[in-house]
């Protein structure tokens, strides 16, 4: 390997930290990718520059280039508290923030067979989005019904078990003169979160039917895979909810209604990836 062959290498890194650009519409981009499948000594050179730089190498393909996560050091992070302090300057808006863009990883991605098969495309929008969480509410205040603690959740209560508190007190739109949703209203704030999506190369915009309709992109896939098996994954997990494609959403039914007789893998996909 020679300086040049080291200079093309950070070049690739270079390219993959463009999440917009894809392979197919820069002709350099695609010989790297080429050189990258092809080469194994270039392909650890460009994967040692990126490790050097703090990030994760999720794929290098034509399908998705070359796909990046950063590390949690590395400069190249967005966390989700920067971005969210970036979005919002009130507390409650900010947990609200992540909860949607769980919600929408989760509807992105119903079935463990969708987030596994590289040709799938999910499909989401702002009001399906908004549907889902509101009825992943209404279970969790079920669930606190029954068992009498539908009261003020304890500090140490699980992250979800407190949302819904948050969630449903919050205007689905809010109302201004002209009839625009408020940026503080839930679809507002779905709005921001795959607005940011979009601008990180994650969805694309597809039309402006509920709210706002978008699809994924390779990328997402990817992220979604990594952060698959997180702890408010599996929450979402047991409360039972049933997402369906068309980025609407409804619940498992009671045992009683025939719960029992749902597919095995009828709940979100996450618990495939644990």
């Amino acid at each position: 390997m020679t300086p040049g062959d080291a200079a093309d290498a950070a070049r690739l890194v270079g390219y993959g930290l463009q999440p917009k650009l894809l392979p197919a519409r820069d002709a350099e981009y695609a010989e790297l990718i080429r050189r990258h499948r092809e080469d194994p000594a270039f392909a650890r050179l460009a994967d040692a520059v990126a490790a050097g730089l703090g990030l994760i190498v999720l794929e290098v393909s034509p399908r998705a280039g070359m796909a990046l996560a950063a590390g949690e050091d590395s400069v190249f992070a967005v966390r989700m508290g920067d971005y969210a302090r970036r979005a919002a300057s009130d507390a409650g808006d900010r947990f609200l923030h992540g909860l949607a863009h769980l919600a929408a990883a989760a509807l992105a991605f119903p079935r463990p067979e969708d987030l596994a098969d590289d040709g799938y495309i999910g499909r989401i929008t702002v009001n399906g989005i908004d549907a889902f969480v509101r009825q992943a509410c209404r279970r969790l205040e079920e669930k606190a019904d029954e068992t009498g603690e539908n009261t003020d959740p304890a500090s140490d209560a699980p992250g979800l078990e407190a949302a819904w508190r948050v969630y449903t007190r919050r205007s689905a739109t809010g109302a201004t003169k002209d009839a625009r949703r408020l940026a503080s209203s839930t679809t507002g704030i779905i709005g921001k979160a795959v607005a940011f999506l979009v601008d990180s190369g994650f969805l694309q915009r597809t039309g402006d039917e509920s709210g706002g309709t978008y699809r994924t992109t390779a990328r997402y896939q990817l992220q979604v895979r990594d952060m698959a098996g997180s702890a408010a994954m599996a929450e979402l997990l047991d409360l039972g909810i049933v997402p369906v494609a068309d980025g609407t959403a409804s619940l498992v039914p009671a045992a009683e209604d025939g719960g029992q007789d749902l597919a095995v893998d009828a709940g979100l996909p996450f618990h495939a990836h644990a």
